[in-house]
């Protein structure tokens, strides 16, 4: 911009006296402030006008991607989607798929599956509902099973050292 210092202010202040008169310079003074600042409003609304523009085709830029953006995960989806569908159809029309029987009622497990998945079951709850790992336990001789102080007295008492009657502690 121009680069207006106090001495080119006050040159150019003498020479509009000379050439306009004192007793017309406050108007002149006043219509160029007036002029001025119009000037000025008008290019802040077009800098803003601009970057509004520049905004809006950046935000239309974006809903352009995000659009195609959208477009492409719905095409991948549906295809997806379409996949596990035939997957499904050909899996169901296939009565042994996989060497599995496709109706489990027909052949009832013998009784020795039943016990081992019954086994398996207790065992994966147990290991679910412990709060210590079984391999540490097993690692470090950990008791799986633990009872009171009395139950184990009553288990391991010699046969001959039971009393008939209990005694009172008092």
């Amino acid at each position: 911009m121009i680069d207006l210092g106090l001495s080119k202010l006050a040159l150019i202040g003498v020479v509009a006296l000379i050439v306009v008169g004192p007793e017309r310079l406050p108007k002149v003074a006043r219509m160029a402030g007036t002029l001025f600042g119009r000037a000025q409003r008008y290019l802040n609304e077009v800098k803003s006008e601009v970057s509004r523009e520049i905004e809006l085709e950046e935000l239309r830029k974006m809903q352009k991607d995000m659009q195609d953006t959208a477009s492409n995960f719905e095409q991948s989806f549906a295809k997806d989607v379409s996949e596990v569908q035939s997957d499904l159809k050909s899996a169901w029309s296939d009565p042994t798929h996989d060497g599995v029987s496709a109706d489990p009622l027909r052949e009832p497990p013998n009784p020795e599956q039943i016990a081992v998945k019954a086994k398996d079951f207790r065992r994966k709850k147990l290991a679910r509902t412990s709060a210590i790992p079984s391999w540490y336990k097993r690692h470090n001789g950990y008791r799986t099973h633990v009872i009171s102080g009395a139950a184990r007295v009553a288990k391991y008492r010699p046969a001959g050292a039971a009393r008939k009657s209990p005694v009172s502690f008092y």
